[in-house]
């Protein structure tokens, strides 16, 4: 298969290694760095143009928006990049923390056990797995900024803008000095890998979607979490809670049923795609990390550019009718009429 000289250039391109590369060693960080852009820039704009919808309903699922994003990158930053540090250890030299059963189960047979599906998918579920761990505090999280960014919104509105202090900056992360990294998280993450339950959970699932199925977990996880957490909130009015929750559900909902049928929809060119890749850096030696970053990437992107550009539109708009239909027939209040 020959690549034309555009083409190749294309798929040559740095920025574009450099992603990839970067997407298949913290996928983690990857997605809530999309998050985080798509969350910001696309996302808002998006709530803004919903028509017909309530400016308050809108502010709501906006600083939604904005907490989550937030809140979910500074925390996976702090988690992933120890794990991402730790797996690559392994990934340098595997004969110093992988037992040589392990190496010859999970490479199968390739000159570089990285290039193995068997061990991405094995170092995936760390990597990428992480954020499952994370959907709860994530969701903590988002809930304790919602009320910081309502008050500085409606700060904002009343007070001209100062600069930021030092005692504002409460939050840091430091990679240095963490206890969750260093070489006993090496041996750990090794460890598991050397078990054989999680060797043959590798073999079973190595060709399975399973960074869709893991993104998708988490989502899931984080919405519902969230959504309990809104419950218990007491600085939110209970009318903005129950648009608020309509919004998360509904936006979870679609936008994981959307990114599904796109990511099945797109196989094809995606294979074409890495035929014509692997074709023009077939000499490259990272080229069974760019590929595993493709696969990590594809439902990525698919799933962001699903729920913070096409889906805040549908689920601002539904949220607020929703939400008008029950409190014109609200079940309890006819209940409580005919006590």
């Amino acid at each position: 298969m020959k690549v034309n000289l555009f083409n190749q250039n294309i798929y040559k391109n740095k920025c574009l290694l450099k992603s990839l590369e970067f997407a298949a060693n913290n996928g983690a960080l990857f997605a809530a760095g999309a998050t985080l852009t798509l969350s910001t820039i696309v996302r808002p704009l998006s709530i803004l143009a919903t028509p017909k919808t309530d400016k308050e309903n809108k502010k709501f699922a906006l600083i939604k928006s904005l907490a989550s994003s937030a809140g979910g990158y500074l925390l996976i930053m702090a988690a992933s990049i120890p794990v991402a540090r730790s797996v690559k250890k392994i990934d340098k030299n595997p004969l110093k923390y992988l037992t040589p059963q392990t190496i010859e189960k999970l490479g199968e047979g390739a000159k570089n056990i990285t290039d193995s599906k068997t061990y991405q998918f094995s170092t995936q579920l760390f990597k990428l797995g992480l954020g499952i761990a994370m959907a709860t505090p994530k969701s903590i999280f988002t809930n304790m900024l919602i009320s910081p960014f309502l008050a500085l919104n409606n700060k904002m509105k009343h007070s001209p803008r100062k600069k930021q202090t030092s005692e504002d900056k409460d939050l840091t992360f430091k990679g240095k000095g963490s206890l969750f990294q260093g070489e006993p998280l090496t041996r750990c993450i090794a460890g598991i890998l050397n078990q054989p339950r999680i060797q043959k959970f590798s073999e079973r699932f190595k060709n399975s979607n399973f960074a869709m199925h893991i993104m998708a977990l988490t989502d899931t996880i984080s919405t519902l979490t969230l959504i309990d957490l809104v419950n218990r909130n007491k600085h939110i009015d209970k009318d903005r809670k129950r648009v608020l929750n309509y919004n998360s559900a509904i936006a979870t909902g679609l936008s994981l049923g959307c990114s599904y049928t796109v990511d099945a929809a797109l196989d094809g060119v995606t294979e074409k795609f890495v035929k014509n890749f692997t074709e023009a850096n077939k000499d490259a030696p990272k080229l069974g990390k760019y590929i595993e970053g493709i696969k990590i990437a594809k439902p990525i992107l698919i799933l962001g550019i699903t729920y913070y550009a096409l889906i805040p539109i549908i689920s601002t708009f539904l949220a607020e009718r929703i939400d008008n239909i029950s409190h014109k027939h609200p079940v309890v209040d006819k209940c409580e009429k005919t006590t």
